[in-house]
């Protein structure tokens, strides 16, 4: 590595470190670290002070990074919470936000701003459920039905998007029919190795041995998982699919066979501090290096494209979630769209996929994240006011109480740790919550009160029986 990349490299670990204490600072303004890593990267960028240029080598980290951070998502799909019940509103939702998109596309293709109405379509249906499950599980929401199905169209915007561009805009050239071939025989090689490791977890003997390696400095399971993880981004980049397909379904297949981590309850978390300590944090300032701050700066229509790409989003993913209004009511209806509305890291990843490929120009993909950025900024604020304020309407459904929460990590997966003391606290605020007589002119029933009745009204239950 030169000694630019390693300045280079430094500057952004700084960064990555810096972010999280500033976020904590401005905790009431809710500024999230993905939002503070990007902004820092354009400033420190060609595009303000030019401190920063992103050399071969830490591209390559931050290709590690973009893997990492999707690999990270497939590990937070959780296949329960998709129930045939549940399933049906966020898939009829997302099927309308294609629809919408497609819409859009086709209107600002006519515009001149994007060369392909498809590929606009597909980003601007995503949504990004590793900063939708932190928001809900903070207001104690995930588990309401509310939440639920939020999580649910958060995870359908994030897989269907990943899904899509990987379909119809792969690096091969066979086309579509093609490519749906090249996907299917992807998707084949991805449920053997699923079932594979299924088998090979069952085994005692490896069990035993993985179980004595995991905690050593062999950290045996974490090296698994980085060769399932560079296996699959290096399949798909070998059939010609996009590698964030092959992260995602990484994470997918792992999260499918690690169900019981009673063994180990710090597999994720050491997955964590991987990726979001060291390699996510490096993708999202380089993305911040690389945004072309000077082409939207001076023009004027591309500026524009900002407000309108944000209008868009909030369109085509806020609106259908008027499907979810007959079960959890208007106000939790509106909340639900502007929390599916918050898309950054798939719109990130899109946008430089896009530039790639030649779908969008470089100015297009900044107004991109432009809106990204906003996004995470407005809406899940937003989604949390028009929660918290007001009384239910009349005939609103009521939403079940939610279960214990925890405190959620970044990647919103809620700790082991805690839970008796939360459980405690839940039932104590739940005791609390109880009536209370507060009427002098009632006599206090004691303990020895209740238990003379009881004596009493059995001899007369067995009078009552003998005379029957």
């Amino acid at each position: 590595m030169s000694t630019a990349g390693v300045s280079a490299l430094l500057v952004i670990s700084m960064v990555a470190l810096a972010a999280p204490v500033l976020a904590a600072s401005l905790r009431a303004a809710r500024v999230p670290e993905v939002v503070i890593e990007i902004v820092a990267g354009i400033v420190l960028g060609p595009s303000v002070l030019g401190w920063v240029k992103i050399d071969q080598p830490v591209g390559l980290v931050a290709l590690l990074g973009l893997a990492f951070l999707l690999f990270l998502a497939g590990l937070e799909v959780d296949l329960k919470v998709i129930t045939p019940s549940r399933f049906r509103a966020p898939l009829a939702g997302y099927a309308a936000s294609l629809l919408l998109g497609s819409a859009a596309g086709f209107a600002f293709h006519a515009a001149g701003w994007v060369r392909s109405p498809l590929f606009l379509a597909i980003t601007l249906s995503s949504s990004s459920l590793g900063l939708v499950a932190p928001v809900l599980a903070d207001a104690l929401q995930s588990r309401t039905l509310f939440g639920q199905l939020t999580i649910t169209g958060a995870t359908l915007g994030e897989f269907g998007a990943i899904t899509l561009l990987s379909l119809f805009f792969s690096a091969t050239r066979a086309g579509t029919a093609g490519n749906a071939i090249t996907f299917g025989i992807f998707g084949a090689a991805a449920a053997a190795v699923g079932l594979t490791l299924s088998r090979a977890d069952r085994s005692l003997r490896l069990d035993a041995l993985v179980t004595r390696l995991q905690d050593t400095t062999a950290e045996i399971r974490v090296r698994f998982a980085v060769v399932l993880l560079v296996g699959f981004v290096a399949l798909a980049a070998k059939i010609g699919l996009q590698i964030i397909l092959g992260a995602f379904l990484a994470g997918v297949i792992l999260n499918i066979v690690d169900r019981d981590a009673a063994s180990h309850p710090l597999f994720r978390t050491k997955l964590s501090a991987l990726g979001y300590g060291f390699l996510v944090p490096v993708f999202f300032v380089s993305s911040g290096v690389e945004f072309d701050l000077t082409a939207l700066m001076h023009s004027p229509s591309a500026l524009a494209r900002i407000p309108l790409f944000l209008l868009a989003l909030l369109t085509i993913r806020g609106a259908p979630a008027a499907l979810y209004v007959r079960t959890v009511g208007r106000r939790s209806a509106v909340a639900a769209g502007l929390l599916q509305a918050t898309s950054l890291p798939v719109i990130v990843t899109a946008a430089s996929v896009g530039v790639a490929i030649h779908a969008i120009r470089t100015v297009t993909a900044s107004a991109l994240v432009a809106a990204g950025l906003l996004s995470v900024l407005v809406f899940p604020a937003a989604a949390l006011a028009v929660v918290r304020t007001g009384r239910p309407e009349p005939g609103e459904p009521r939403v079940a109480a939610p279960e214990t929460d925890h405190p959620p990590t970044r990647t919103g997966r809620r700790r082991a740790d805690g839970s008796a003391s939360s459980s405690a606290g839940s039932q104590q605020s739940a005791s609390s919550s109880l009536p209370v007589r507060t009427d002098p002119s009632r006599p206090r029933r004691t303990r020895s009160h209740w238990l003379a009745v009881a004596q009493q009204s059995v001899p007369a239950a067995r009078s009552l029986q003998e005379d029957s």
